[in-house]
């Protein structure tokens, strides 16, 4: 179990590392015309793939609270 744990905190951090990144590329891409709209969009696609799987894996850690 705390194998498996280890790997979704070490999961974690690296999409949130990646998430970081793609803030800045699409900060940097909106403020360098002419804007690559259709780049820009993929980005942000990929940007909301690794928030969900942020939250699912946040998910998995927390323990389940029985209220």
């Amino acid at each position: 179990m705390l194998d498996d744990e280890e790997e979704l905190i070490e999961m974690l951090e690296h999409l949130k590392i990646e998430h970081r990144d793609l803030d800045v590329v699409i900060d940097q891409l909106i403020q360098s015309p002419p804007v690559d709209f259709l780049r820009l969009q993929r980005l942000k696609k990929r940007k909301l793939v690794l928030k969900d799987q942020i939250i699912k894996i946040e998910s998995m850690l927390v323990p389940d609270i029985i209220a």
